[in-house]
């Protein structure tokens, strides 16, 4: 009898459950039905290719990829068209340099789409921010990216080089080509241990090398992620084996953080400790976040601490990685610029062994060929927004508070009406004639307007440093064979890696 009872409740309890359930997932069905439709209306004087009927544009751009067809969409669809993710995350996406001005110079929010995809792991720092703290944020950390605390970084940027450059000399040695993507990694992450943790020169250990799986693992799933609408559900997500195993990336970077930051902080507590720091030759990020206080003389706490350093490791890592890689390749495919480079490099350095600060901005030549490969391969190539009032274009239409905007820094970048023949690299669109004459927003490596970079200075001083030691080391040629194959993970990577044949240029190259 009493079983029986049991039975029966539980029955009743499950009927319950299944009903709350179809309940529930109506109601999400009818919000996420209404959403589409005011998404579809606001941006409904705005034509766009065909989609699927479930998947939207997310199975064409998975199955072609998505930068060369954006690129050959923005041909057929001047200054912008809709670009949806399945049936209910849809994008203005524009490639136009002043609808683009009609966006970035305002300080919109970056779309939570997209940017909350990334919150389980970066937290709310800089990145995903807005409105008050966001700006006190902001203006606390510009303090750690003033050229007085960059100068010193120089020469730690060189040491990580040298590092890979050894291990380079040893590779090139048996006459084949090898991928330099993932060196080039290794040698970024070394670089920022050193610039944000102040961690020695020993090489990366194990706990680094774990942090840097972790690292590329997180920026490959959230890229999946976000492709994919059936994983845009955060509970449905955490169930799937791709979402535990972005959970457990996310617990790597986090403990990792966390623990420098502990560490850190009991070290701050021994007087001799402090006052070493404060006199030591230069003070790394975490140092100055550390340090900061705001008008009120409040600091960051330890939530905003780990959330400043690790979207400053997201940023700074991936970002200056593939900058590089591109670049090499870039130089590779054009041995003539390749060799003016090298050239103008070995003429600054003259007697010297090493860069000096100085020295940077006499990289004229160099720095043009940079931002052309930046142009033509930004490391980040899209980037999202969320209208926090309506916007009106150049060309009269209109969008609606709320609307998510995507703007395509790659198509931008190639766009025909922008950049005469955008496929060709001429770095001497960069020079100061041309330079002045060029639309403000039609180059936008860093994003731009007051949401831009804060740390492209960070990343142009390093990019000079460890382009202009690689260019008076090698010689980079290509492999036919193994032609990179462009790929959209957050950052712009390659498929089959950029494999390039290195010959060593010998002792005294440098000179």
């Amino acid at each position: 009898m009493v079983p029986s009872f049991f039975s029966l409740r539980l029955s009743c309890l499950g009927l319950w459950a299944s009903g709350l359930i179809l309940v529930l997932g109506f109601l999400k069905l009818i919000c996420l039905l209404l959403r589409r439709q005011r998404l579809a209306k606001a941006m409904g004087n705005f034509p766009g290719p065909p989609t699927h009927w479930l998947f939207g544009h997310a199975l064409e751009i998975l199955q072609t990829g998505s930068l060369d067809k954006v690129v050959s969409w923005a041909h057929q669809f001047p200054y912008a068209h809709q670009l949806w993710f399945g049936q209910f995350v849809g994008f203005l996406n524009i490639y136009e340099p002043d609808y683009a001005k009609a966006v970035y110079s305002r300080g919109d929010p970056k779309a939570p789409d997209v940017y909350d995809f990334l919150l389980q792991w970066i937290g709310r720092g800089l990145l995903v921010l807005e409105g008050p703290k966001w700006f006190q944020h902001r203006k606390l950390l510009t303090a750690g990216f003033h050229y007085d605390v960059l100068k010193p970084y120089v020469a730690l940027f060189a040491e990580s080089t040298r590092v890979m450059l050894d291990k380079w000399e040893e590779k090139a040695q048996e006459g084949k080509s090898f991928d330099i993507f993932c060196d080039v990694g290794h040698m970024a992450l070394d670089t920022l241990m050193k610039c944000i943790f102040g961690r020695g020169d020993t090489g990366l250990g194990h706990r680094d090398s774990s942090y840097y799986l972790a690292v590329s693992d997180l920026t490959l799933l959230t890229q999946q992620r976000l492709v994919s609408f059936h994983y845009h559900n955060d509970f449905i997500y955490w169930l799937t084996p791709h979402g535990r195993r972005f959970l457990r990336a996310c617990q790597v970077a986090h403990d990792h953080t966390d623990q420098v930051i502990r560490e850190r902080k009991a070290a701050l507590q021994d007087e001799k400790v402090r006052k070493k720091t404060q006199n030591r030759r230069h003070l790394d990020f975490l140092d100055i976040l550390l340090g900061v206080r705001d008008e009120d003389d409040s600091k960051l706490s330890d939530a905003d601490l780990r959330a400043e350093v690790d979207t400053f490791m997201f940023e700074g890592h991936d970002t200056t990685t593939s900058g590089i890689s591109w670049f090499l390749y870039c130089m590779a495919l054009y041995p003539e610029h390749q060799h003016r480079c090298r050239e103008e490099v070995r003429e600054i350095l003259g007697d010297q062994d090493s860069f000096q600060w100085d020295d940077l901005g006499k990289m004229t030549y160099l720095t043009m060929c940079i931002k052309e490969s930046f142009r033509l391969y930004p490391p980040v190539p899209q980037v999202y927004r969320q209208l926090s009032k309506p916007v009106t274009f150049v060309d009269g239409r209109s969008l609606p508070a709320g609307s998510l905007i995507s703007m395509h820094i790659y198509a931008l970048h190639r766009n025909s009406a922008v950049w005469p023949d955008p496929e060709v690299f001429d770095p001497l669109r960069f020079s100061t004639e041309n330079a002045s004459k060029c639309h403000p927003f039609a180059f936008m490596p860093f994003s731009a307007g007051p949401r831009n970079c804060i740390g492209q200075q960070f990343a142009m001083t390093e990019m000079k440093v460890v382009t202009a030691m690689c260019l008076l080391h090698f010689e980079f040629s290509l492999d036919p064979s193994r032609l990179p194959i462009k790929m959209l993970q957050l950052v712009l990577r390659s498929k089959n890696g950029i494999h390039l044949h290195l010959k060593p240029l010998g002792p005294g190259s440098g000179k």
